[in-house]
């Protein structure tokens, strides 16, 4: 697969989504992750309401165009998720990476799935669902 049907239009135009996120430093949660293959960071900051479901997110991401796309697609959807629904999500994902299993049941999955195929970008792809799963993971214990 070459680069120019990696990088569509729609991916890229993803990424300029996260404006729509700015961080929120006074949340309560944080998850950062990494991606060791090319260095993409992705830091997320995490709302949530009574039931430990997602609410709001901020984040900041220094990450190539696939994950960014990734950031956006989290982004999109993560509002009313919690941590098992995260969790869940995360493993059929890499499982999906690994070429095991469907495409995750996650709307707009479709935009980076082209980036299966380059498996430097994996990690990448991979970031949202890692930081929000550290994020959520560091929430107390209800009494």
């Amino acid at each position: 697969m070459s680069a120019d049907k990696l990088y569509t239009p729609q991916l890229l135009a993803a990424a300029v989504e996260l404006a729509g996120w700015p961080p929120l430093p006074v949340a309560a949660l944080h998850g950062h992750a990494r991606a060791p293959a090319c260095g993409s960071t992705l830091t997320l900051d995490i709302v949530t309401d009574g039931a430990g479901q997602i609410a709001r997110i901020g984040l900041q991401s220094r990450a190539c165009a696939v994950g960014q796309g990734a950031a956006a697609v989290f982004a999109r959807h993560a509002a009313g998720r919690d941590l098992a629904a995260i969790a869940a999500t995360r493993a059929a994902l890499e499982s999906w990476l690994a070429g095991e299993g469907e495409l995750p049941d996650w709307p707009d999955l479709a935009l980076i799935a082209p980036a299966r195929g380059f498996t430097g970008r994996h990690g990448a792809m991979l970031l949202p669902w890692r930081a929000a799963e550290t994020a959520l993971s560091s929430a107390p214990a209800d009494s």
